[in-house]
This record gives C-alpha cells, sequence and structure tokens, in this order.
C-alpha cells in the first residue's frame, strides 16, 4: 500500500459512516412512525440514540486506549452493523427492543467516530501529510457524506422501505469495520497509560480543564450546535411555513447551508497551513451563525435568506477542523482518546438543548423576535469566549506552530 493508502482507506471510512449516519437518521425514525404510527415515538427513538452517542465518547475511551484504537474502531462498528441489521431483520421487533438496539448503536457509534478522529493524526503522519491539512479534509469528507446522506436515506426509504433502507445502513458499518480493518495501520500499538479507569477520566478532564485556550473553543461550538438546532428543528421550518407556505423552501435553505460548508471546505483544506488558526476560527463562529439567524428575522426575501444562509455554510467549514487541529496538538498523544471524547460531549450537548428553548422562544416571543433574539445572542455569546482568552497571542510566533508535534 502507499504511504498514503492508509489515510484515504480512514477517510473513506469516514465518509461512509457519515453516510450511515444520515440514512439511520431518516430511516429508523421513520420505521418507528410506520410500525407504532405515533409520532411522539419518533422523537424518543431518536433520544435513545443521541445520549449514548454522546455519553460513550467520553464513558469509553479509557477502554479505547486499552484495546487500541483501530481494534476499537473495528469492533465498534462490527458491532454497529450488527444491531443495526437485527434492527432491520426481526420481526415484531416492540419498541423497548428497538430502543434498546438504537442505544447500542448510538454508544457503539460514539466509541468509532472518536477512535476515528484519534487516528487521524498518526495516519497523517505517516502519509506525510501536515494535520492541519488531513484534518480539513477529513471534516470536509464527513460534511459532503451528512450532506449527500440526507438525500440519499430518503431515496432508499422509497425505493426499499424503511427496513431496506435501515438494512443499507448496516452495511455501511461492516463496510467502515472491513475497511478500518484491512487498510488502516497506524504504525506502533499504542495503548493509553496504566491507569485505573476513573483515574483515566479524570486525567482527561483535568487536561481540558487547564485549557483556557481550548475550553473557550469549545463553549463556542457548544454555542454553534444550540443556536443550529434551534435554527434546524425549529426557527427555519416555522419560517418557511409562515413566509413561503411551501415544504420545498425548507430543502433550498437547508442545502445552501450545507452547499455553503462543502465549499468552505475546500477553501479550508488548500489554505489550512496557511491560516492564522484563531483568529480564523473566531471569525468563522461569528459569521457561520449570527447572520443566517438575523437574515430570518430581518427578511422575507427567500433569495436573501438563501445567500446569507451560503455564506454562513462558508464561514462555519473552518471551525471544526480548526478545533480538532488545535487539540491535536495540544493534548498529549496517551491522551487523545479521552480529550477528543470529552470535548465531543460538551460540543454536542448543545444540541438537544437548542431544540427545546427554540420552540419555547417562539412560543413566547413569536418567530420574527425569537431568531432577533437568536440572533443577538448568538453573536455577543460566540465573541465572549474569544475575548476571554488574549486572542493576540494565540497566533503569534511564541505558540506552537500549527503543525508542531504535540
Amino acid at each position: 500500500m502507499s504511504r498514503r493508502g492508509g489515510l484515504v482507506a480512514l477517510c473513506t471510512a469516514a465518509v461512509v459512516t457519515a453516510l450511515g449516519t444520515r440514512i439511520s437518521m431518516l430511516a429508523i425514525p421513520w420505521l418507528v412512525l410506520v410500525t407504532t404510527g405515533d409520532p411522539a415515538l419518533m422523537g424518543l427513538i431518536a433520544g435513545a440514540e443521541m445520549v449514548p452517542y454522546v455519553l460513550s465518547g467520553v464513558l469509553a475511551a479509557p477502554l479505547a486506549d486499552r484495546v487500541g484504537l483501530r481494534r476499537a474502531s473495528v469492533v465498534a462498528d462490527a458491532g454497529s452493523a450488527l444491531a443495526t441489521v437485527a434492527v432491520a431483520v426481526i420481526p415484531g421487533l416492540g419498541f423497548p427492543a428497538l430502543a434498546a438496539l438504537v442505544a447500542v448503536i448510538g454508544a457503539l457509534r460514539g466509541v468509532g467516530d472518536r477512535v476515528k478522529n484519534v487516528l487521524l493524526r498518526p495516519m497523517a503522519e505517516a502519509a506525510g501529510v501536515p494535520i492541519a491539512k488531513a484534518t480539513a479534509v477529513f471534516e470536509g469528507l464527513n460534511r459532503t457524506g451528512m450532506l449527500v446522506g440526507a438525500p440519499l436515506g430518503g431515496l432508499l426509504i422509497f425505493w426499499l422501505g424503511a427496513r431496506g433502507a435501515v438494512l443499507v445502513d448496516g452495511g455501511t458499518f461492516a463496510v467502515c469495520a472491513a475497511v478500518v480493518g484491512a487498510l488502516v495501520r497506524p504504525g506502533t500499538p499504542r495503548r493509553g497509560r496504566a491507569e485505573p479507569y476513573l483515574a483515566a477520566l479524570r486525567s482527561g478532564a483535568r487536561h481540558l480543564a487547564a485549557s483556557r485556550m481550548l475550553l473557550a473553543m469549545i463553549m463556542v461550538t457548544f454555542l454553534l450546535n444550540l443556536f443550529s438546532q434551534a435554527s434546524v428543528a425549529v426557527f427555519i421550518p416555522v419560517w418557511v411555513s409562515e413566509v413561503l407556505g411551501s415544504p420545498a423552501g425548507l430543502g433550498l435553505i437547508l442545502g445552501a447551508y450545507a452547499g455553503g460548508a462543502v465549499v468552505g471546505s475546500v477553501g479550508v483544506t488548500a489554505l489550512a497551513t496557511r491560516l492564522p488558526p484563531y483568529r480564523t476560527f473566531a471569525l468563522g463562529a461569528v459569521l457561520g451563525s449570527a447572520p443566517r439567524l438575523l437574515v430570518l428575522g430581518l427578511s422575507h426575501e427567500l433569495a436573501l435568506v438563501l445567500a446569507v444562509t451560503f455564506l454562513s455554510g462558508v464561514a462555519t467549514s473552518a471551525v471544526n477542523p480548526i478545533l480538532v487541529t488545535l487539540m491535536y496538538e495540544r493534548v498529549p498523544v496517551d491522551l487523545h482518546t479521552r480529550v477528543f471524547g470529552l470535548a465531543a460531549a460538551l460540543s454536542f450537548a448543545g444540541l438537544p438543548v437548542g431544540g427545546v428553548l427554540g420552540g419555547l422562544a417562539v412560543a413566547g416571543l413569536g418567530l420574527d423576535p425569537a431568531v432577533l433574539v437568536a440572533g443577538v445572542l448568538s453573536l455577543t455569546l460566540s465573541l465572549l469566549p474569544m475575548l476571554y482568552v488574549r486572542v493576540r497571542h494565540l497566533d503569534h510566533s511564541a505558540q506552537p506552530p500549527l503543525n508542531a508535534p504535540a
């Protein structure tokens, strides 16, 4: 295999995982709807997957370190494949059993996703690719997979039915396990520190708590996820319903944001090693959230909303690659799995909060005031963590260069 073959294989596995994740986000709730006829259970099944997904990235990190990252990735993906196939093929599966299987899938996916993130650095080093560029490619491909996965999931449900789509989803996890098992060789096997389980969890938390910069950036990603979920789950659908009166607008707006993110990822990849990381992160966070909220409250022109939303997607594409790159460089290698898992949990915690707060805001204030308040809060709260850290020192040569070893 070429020096870059393992890195290509890891990125391929990440794309396939992103496709499968988006398919399952549509197909499994749809399966619940067609088998139970109860839309409330759709929300419960989504929570049954998301909560274990977030928690497992933290709680299973010391175990993944002990067994080895590559093995943990293969086991997580193979287990996800088996559980997903069971959802599709077991006849008469009741809701409690279905929720339990979905929780297993979510937990295994959380471990698999975090481990693939941690594997990226040794694979990039083996391939001779700067970690900033490798991270930009990795995150961009993930975004593309999620973008393609949504319409693909809808088509699979139409062509094959909900169970057929879930079965295809199980196949994606099996492909990931095979690709990583056969082609990803991170070099000398790495094990985490020989610590008791709780001590291992605390060591990751202590290191993250000691980094003002990383904490500030993770706080921003929490806020971005919160306002993004409020926008996707509540603000945009209500705006489309009240202003356009056609569900086609929903796909246009969400597609504009995703398309902007993909285009932005190409630019970030091309400029990855030349961008001042923290300042680029700050600019991407501010422009990636507040403008697309404010335009919904200030304009009823679809063309303007699409243009601003697209540009916000371009801006936000820099956020995750830069955060992940800086974590690779400023966290000791033997703490990567634990710190990455904790950081992901803190960031993703904004998702369930955002939907609830968005719904309460629209119910209490009405759409336009709620969106404007959210836009102003997004702008203000995204700037505060940036001021918490002395930004002028973070992109200076006194700091470790963007591609320095940890």
